[in-house]
């Protein structure tokens, strides 16, 4: 009997220990914002207070259904708009909310360039204005490959990332995207490529000279198809408010490409380097350094930087008020 009785003590205050170990859930944290888009499925996983509390129990709940939706923290994209998911725990009630946007990637309007053989740098329609930066001419011979017809915009940037920086000179959908990084570039690339499957990139600075210049269709304007920059490019001189301009209100170069000179400058790919004399087939421009390239110029430059040999170099790792970009397909 007392050996029953030892065994029921024993039982007691092994479950009353069990029972003291438990914590129970203090609070619950999730992901202050989610980017989805349209068709898209990503998990948030929540993180509780302490980590080890024993009973973990919550419940999802989405704001807008038609929107987004939820299902054990596995939250799907329905439609473009903007969606609070809500995790809250069973037993105090506590709350923790994430901001989800969805989107829907635009793809931009592309111009078939063929390809060829034109002379690179400081060829003879850009008189006595080029810098050292672009000598020694040389001969370059590139592939087929497709461009944008405009820079990206403000709303074919938002379509992809969510939003636009908080630090524009301008703020307007038809207006180009600025003031951005590189990393920012990329990324807006690699979502872009996720959704359509596609291989858009940033033009080569051969390619994007070539696309300039008109292509197999040149007339060798010195800038991007006019010798009358007032015509074809936003610069100093003709700007009247301060800031980039919407795209595709100059005249369009021999290609029918807009805004390759002035407006915006255009980040390409590569890094700067020196040019050679040699000729060069596809070239892809100096593999390491500490300057990108951009091109074309932008609305607080003179028109001599707008000339379609021109080069830019900024420092990597910065972000600049006036850099925007342009997107390129090789043909397949």
């Amino acid at each position: 009997m007392k050996k029953i009785i030892t065994l029921i003590l024993l039982a007691l205050l092994l479950i009353a220990a069990i029972t003291a170990c438990k914590k129970p859930v203090d609070g619950v944290n999730i992901d202050r914002a989610l980017l989805l888009f349209v068709g898209e499925t990503k998990t948030i996983t929540p993180a509780f207070v302490p980590p080890d509390a024993s009973n973990q129990n919550i419940t999802w709940e989405s704001s807008d259904p038609k929107v987004a939706i939820v299902n054990n923290g596995k939250v799907t994209g329905k439609t473009i708009g903007r969606a609070i998911i809500t995790v809250k725990t069973q037993d105090n009630g506590r709350t923790a909310k994430c901001f989800v946007s969805i989107c829907q990637p635009i793809e931009p309007e592309m111009v078939w360039v063929e390809g060829g053989t034109f002379t690179m740098g400081c060829t003879d329609e850009q008189g006595d204005d080029c810098f050292d930066s672009e000598n020694p001419s040389h001969q370059v011979t590139l592939s087929n490959f497709y461009i944008g017809k405009y820079v990206v915009t403000q709303k074919e940037w938002v379509a992809v990332m969510g939003g636009v920086p908080y630090d524009l000179i301008k703020e307007g959908d038809n207006l180009p995207i600025h003031n951005i990084t590189m990393e920012q570039i990329q990324t807006y690339i690699n979502r872009l490529n996720a959704y359509t499957g596609k291989n858009y990139r940033l033009p080569t600075e051969a390619e994007w000279e070539y696309a300039a210049r008109g292509g197999q269709k040149s007339k060798g304007y010195k800038y991007s198809g006019s010798d009358n920059a007032n015509s074809v490019a936003w610069h100093y001189d003709n700007i009247m408010v301060i800031g980039p301009q919407p795209v595709g209100t100059k005249q369009p170069n021999e290609l029918g490409i807009y805004d390759m000179s002035g407006n915006v400058y255009e980040m390409c790919s590569g890094w700067y380097g020196a040019y050679t004399s040699a000729p060069q087939t596809n070239p892809i421009g100096a593999t390491t350094g500490t300057n990108y390239i951009n091109r074309g110029g932008a609305w607080h430059n003179v028109a001599w930087f707008c000339r379609v040999s021109h080069r830019g170099y900024p420092l990597a790792g910065y972000q600049y008020a006036s850099s925007g970009f342009r997107l390129v397909l090789s043909e397949k």
